[in-house]
């Protein structure tokens, strides 16, 4: 599930859930992720993935939510997973090393 610009949807399914989030991951959008990802960390158990594969932009402010959602659900004991970044988000997370304190995982596309 995946909702508009700048948007969440929460999937939760047995092994946990699943967070799509759109658009900006920046200033304007972080207070809505936040309480998104926090809700999603308070409501389940296992795995917790984040689907960044709308978000077009990741700033500080982002890398924040991230870094703290990463802590709170590793004290709930969930596992955070980020999911498909698109390119030049993997590469922020890459150049601030976040990539090496949270997971990152690419679904792997089936062969033509």
């Amino acid at each position: 599930m995946r909702t508009g610009r700048g948007g969440h949807a929460c999937d939760h399914c047995p092994a946990g859930c699943v967070v799509a989030l759109d658009g900006r991951l920046d200033v304007s959008g972080a207070a809505a992720a936040r309480e998104a990802l926090h809700a999603a960390v308070d409501a389940g158990q296992g795995r917790l993935v984040v689907d960044l594969t709308g978000v077009e932009l990741l700033d500080a402010t982002g890398l924040g939510v991230l870094v703290g959602t990463h802590r709170r659900a590793r004290l709930a004991g969930r596992h955070l997973v980020l999911l498909d970044p698109a390119p030049r988000v993997a590469r922020i997370l890459a150049l601030t090393r976040v990539d090496r304190i949270i997971r990152t995982e690419r679904t792997e596309l089936p062969a033509a």
